[in-house]
């Protein structure tokens, strides 16, 4: 069995910038993603009210090239206004030649 050495780009958004990012990782060249809901506490603090909706986790597996240019969207269109935060990790996967 032969594993492929990817990044798992992680973001962790207000549910209301769903359809956006999905829309922006594709087309930046993600083959796909999972989305999950998200709870917890950051700089920003606790979600206050209910009617703000959830977060977001969106995952998706994509080479470094991909992963970089998510990472600068991110960096550039959506950390200065909005609740996101995003982080990558290293994996190794089977049937590599699907996420790239």
């Amino acid at each position: 069995m032969e594993l492929v050495r990817l990044k798992l780009v992680t973001i962790v958004a207000e549910s209301l910038l769903e359809k956006r990012l999905v829309e922006e990782i594709k087309r930046l060249g993600a083959k796909g993603y999972t989305i999950t809901p998200a709870r917890g506490e950051g700089s920003r603090g606790l979600r206050s009210v209910d009617w703000e909706g959830q977060n977001i986790r969106l995952e998706t597996i994509v080479s470094e090239e991909v992963a970089l240019k998510i990472l600068k969207k991110l960096q550039e269109e959506y950390f200065p206004h909005y609740a996101v935060i995003a982080y990558v990790e290293n994996v190794e996967v089977v049937r590599g030649d699907k996420y790239i």
